[in-house]
C-alpha cells in the first residue's frame, strides 16, 4: 500500500490501512466542529432549532417538517444534513443555466464559487454542528482555470468552501495519475473511493481510503467511494494509465458490512461518480443492501426526489455549481425516522456573491485574464450542450472542423461539461471569448484525418449508440452520443444492440458499405495509431500538426456571428431531438 496521508490533524504518520488505521478510527471527522465558535452567537446550537425556520423553506411558503419532529422536539432525536455539489467542472463564475419549463429551455443566472459559498454557509447555519459538505467528482477539470493550471487553481477555491468529503470524478485523470494525486490531496476534505488501485493488488493498493466515517449529533454514519469504473474506456487511456479500476459489484457488499457490523454504523451512503444509469442499477443489486442512499453524480442529472431502488435509493445534484443536494435525516436509537431531500439552486439573487471568495476568484484568475477575456467571435443562437442526440454547441465545433479539414465527415465526442451561452436581448448576440472556448473544449487536442470504409462507419454507430443506450446499465456511458457533420443519421434507441441504426447518409447520398470515406476527429492519447474517436482499424491515420482550438478560433474569425442550431443531423424515431435523460423506466425527468 502506497503511503496515505493520515486524515488525524494531530498526528504526522503515513497511514498504510486505510480500514483498520488507529488514526481514521479514532478521526471520524467530527465535521462542522470547526464552526463552533462562528455560530455560538446564532442561536442554532444543538438541534438546529434556532428561533427561525429554514431560511429557503420560508421563502417559498414550506415548513420545515424535519424541524417539527416530535422527537427532535423532545430531544430524543438528533437531526443531520448533507450538503452535497458534484459536476462543478472548475466552473468560478456565475453563468447561463439551462432550464426546461412547460415543454421550452428556459435559461437563468445560476452558480459562481462565490454565490455558492454564501448558499453553503447559510445552509450550515442551520444546523452548524451536525452538516456535511460533500462533493462527488469532476470539480477540477472543465474550464480554462482548470485546465491551464491542471486543477491547482480551483482546489484552493474549492477550500474555501470547507468540504468536509470528496470524491474523484472520471475527468479528475485528466491530467494524469500523478497529478490528480497531487490535486486530490491538496483538499483539505478527507478522500474516499474503493475502486481505484495503484496496480493488481486489489486488497492493499488503493489510491484512496474506501471509506471515511463521521460522527454527527451522536450518530455514526458511513461512505463509501467509487468512482465510474469505465473511465479508461470512454476517455483518452493515457490519463488513467498506472490506475486499476473495478466495478463496485466487487467489494461494495464487503465495505457495507465492515461498516455496519464492525463500525456500528448507524447509516451507509455511497459517494458515487457513475452516472446515473449505473447508479440505478447499484441501487438494484443485493451487494446494496445496507446502503441508505447513492448519492450519484456524472450525468449532471437534477433529482429534485430521490430515485428508490430495490435496496436503496439515488440522488443527483446537477452541474457546474448550479445546485446543492439537502438531504436532512432525523435519527433516533440508530433507526430512521424522517427524512427529507431537496434540490436548491445557487441562486445568486437569493444568496449574494461573499466578497472574500469572489476576492481570491479573481486573484487566482488575474494572470489569465487577458487571455481569457480574449473575444473570439459571437452568437446569435444560444450555445447549449444539455441534448443527448444532437446540440447546437457541438455543431459549431463540427461545422469549424469540417469546414478546416474539408473531409466527408468531422467527429466530435458526445461531451456534457460546458454551461450554455446565451445572446444578450438588447445586443442579439453573445461574446465568444477565450475562456469559454476553454470550457468547451478544456482538452485542446490535435486534430486527426483518416480513411475509412462505410461498414466500419455503421458498426461504429452502431457501437456509439450502444455506448450512450445500452440496455445494461453497466456497459452504459456517462457520455451522449457522438456528434457530427456531413452524415444524417437515423435510428431507434429500443432496438437491440446491433440493429439501432436504420439509415445512414453521407452528404445527402446513402451510406455505400464498401466506400472509402475521410473523416476527422481529435487525437486521444494513448489511442493505438489506427484508431479515431474510439473507431478501430482506420486506414492512413494522419495527426494533422493544428490544434482543436486552433480550428474554431479560425472558423469564428471567418464567420462571426455564429448561428448554430440542432437540424437533424441525429434523428431517433422513437425520442425526441430535445431528449434530456439516458435513464428509462423511473419517475424522473430533467428540469
Amino acid at each position: 500500500m502506497s503511503d496515505q496521508k493520515c486524515n488525524n490533524p494531530n498526528c504526522n504518520c503515513s497511514c498504510h490501512d486505510p480500514v483498520h488505521d488507529e488514526h481514521n478510527k479514532k478521526k471520524e471527522h467530527d465535521s462542522g466542529r470547526r464552526d463552533f465558535l462562528k455560530y455560538v452567537g446564532l442561536g442554532t446550537i444543538g438541534l438546529g432549532l434556532g428561533p427561525a425556520l429554514s431560511y429557503w423553506l420560508q421563502e417559498e411558503g414550506k415548513i420545515n417538517e424535519i424541524i417539527k419532529n416530535p422527537a427532535i422536539v423532545k430531544g430524543k432525536a438528533q437531526r443531520f444534513t448533507i450538503l452535497h455539489t458534484s459536476d462543478i467542472h472548475g466552473q468560478l463564475d456565475i453563468h447561463d443555466e439551462f432550464f426546461w419549463e412547460n415543454g421550452k429551455a428556459v435559461y437563468k443566472k445560476r452558480g459562481g464559487f462565490a454565490t455558492l459559498k454564501t448558499m453553503v454557509d447559510e445552509l450550515r447555519k442551520e444546523n452548524p454542528l451536525n452538516t456535511l459538505l460533500v462533493d462527488g467528482g469532476d470539480c477540477f477539470q472543465g474550464s480554462a482555470m482548470a485546465s491551464l493550471t491542471q486543477g491547482t487553481a480551483i482546489v484552493p477555491l474549492a477550500n474555501r468552501l470547507n468540504y468536509d468529503l470528496v470524491l474523484p470524478g472520471n475527468w479528475e485523470v485528466a491530467y494524469g495519475k500523478q497529478m490528480m494525486i497531487h490535486d486530490m490531496n491538496s483538499y483539505t476534505a478527507a478522500k474516499v473511493c474503493a475502486n481505484m488501485f495503484h496496480n493488481d493488488d486489489l486488497d492493499h493498493d488503493l489510491l484512496f481510503p474506501p471509506y471515511q466515517i463521521f460522527n454527527l449529533g451522536g450518530t455514526r454514519i458511513g461512505f463509501i467511494g467509487y468512482n465510474d469504473p469505465l473511465t479508461p474506456i470512454r476517455q483518452s487511456p493515457d490519463y488513467s494509465k498506472g490506475i486499476k479500476f473495478i466495478k463496485p459489484e466487487k467489494n461494495l457488499e464487503k465495505y457495507v458490512k465492515i461498516l455496519r457490523e464492525e463500525k456500528k454504523c448507524s447509516m451507509v451512503f455511497v459517494l458515487s461518480h457513475m452516472g446515473l444509469a449505473q447508479q440505478l442499477h447499484l441501487a438494484n443489486q443485493p451487494c446494496a443492501q445496507g446502503v441508505d442512499y447513492i448519492l450519484g453524480a456524472d450525468t449532471h442529472e437534477r433529482i429534485r426526489e430521490p430515485l428508490q431502488g430495490k435496496f436503496t435509493k439515488v440522488t443527483e445534484p446537477g452541474a457546474f455549481a448550479s445546485f446543492v443536494g439537502k438531504l436532512d435525516i432525523v435519527i433516533e436509537n440508530g433507526k430512521i425516522k424522517d427524512e427529507n431531500y431537496a434540490l436548491l439552486e445557487v441562486d445568486p439573487e437569493k444568496y449574494p456573491e461573499d466578497p472574500d471568495m469572489k476576492y481570491h476568484v479573481e486573484k487566482a484568475k488575474k494572470p489569465y485574464k487577458k487571455l481569457l477575456n480574449e473575444v473570439l467571435g459571437q452568437t446569435k443562437t444560444p450555445l447549449v450542450r444539455y441534448f443527448i442526440i444532437e446540440t447546437p454547441m457541438d455543431n459549431l465545433i463540427t461545422d469549424a472542423v469540417l469546414w478546416k479539414m474539408k473531409t466527408d465527415i468531422a467527429v466530435s465526442n458526445g461531451f456534457r461539461f460546458c454551461p450554455p451561452l446565451i445572446p444578450d436581448p438588447k445586443t442579439g448576440v453573445a461574446d465568444i471569448t477565450r475562456e469559454y472556448l476553454w470550457s468547451m473544449l478544456p482538452v485542446n487536442s490535435e486534430v486527426k484525418t483518416a480513411d475509412v470504409k462505410g461498414r466500419q462507419i455503421l458498426n461504429w454507430l452502431e457501437k456509439e449508440l450502444e455506448n450512450a443506450f445500452a440496455k445494461d446499465a453497466t456497459k452504459r456511458f456517462g457520455g451522449w452520443f457522438v456528434r457530427f457533420k456531413g452524415m444524417q443519421v437515423t435510428f431507434t434507441i429500443a432496438n437491440e444492440k446491433g440493429k439501432r441504426v436504420q439509415q445512414v447518409c453521407i452528404k445527402d447520398e446513402p451510406l455505400e458499405m464498401d466506400k472509402i470515406y475521410t473523416m476527422v476527429a481529435c487525437e486521444r492519447e494513448g489511442d493505438p495509431d489506427n484508431m479515431l474517436c474510439r473507431m478501430m482499424n482506420v486506414h492512413n491515420p494522419v495527426t494533422q500538426g493544428i490544434m482543436l482550438h486552433d480550428v474554431i478560433e479560425e472558423y469564428l474569425a471567418e464567420f462571426s456571428p455564429v448561428s448554430p442550431k440542432v437540424e437533424g443531423r441525429a434523428v431517433a424515431t422513437d425520442a425526441p431531438h430535445t431528449l434530456l435523460t439516458q435513464v428509462e423506466g423511473v419517475n424522473y425527468q430533467f428540469r
